[in-house]
């Protein structure tokens, strides 16, 4: 099993209920990847660096996992094509 990290935006315009929906999705498509969540770190509201699709601001969250080589690629789809992600990027650790 190897080690990740992925680090996601989601709109700030989000609800409280709609960002622990989001968390909680992501988390599952590692568990049921037959991957294992370590951590989760929410960071909170933040300003973006630059403005994308017009926002200032964005929620991040930080989560590192242990999974096989295909784990990966699942979640970047499933972050890619989910509505209240505005930027992600998943990264192998090194050891």
């Amino acid at each position: 099993m190897r080690k990740y990290e992925a680090l996601y935006v989601l709109a700030p315009n989000l609800s409280e209920e709609e960002v622990k929906a989001n968390v909680e999705k992501f988390k599952n498509v590692v568990i049921n990847g037959g991957g294992e969540v370590e951590n989760i770190d929410e960071w909170g509201k933040r300003k973006l660096a630059y403005e994308i699709k017009h926002m200032n601001e964005g929620y991040y969250v930080l989560m590192n996992f242990s999974g096989n080589a295909e784990l990966p690629k699942e979640l970047d789809r499933v972050l890619r094509i989910s509505d209240g992600v505005i930027r992600h990027i998943v990264v192998k650790l090194e050891k």
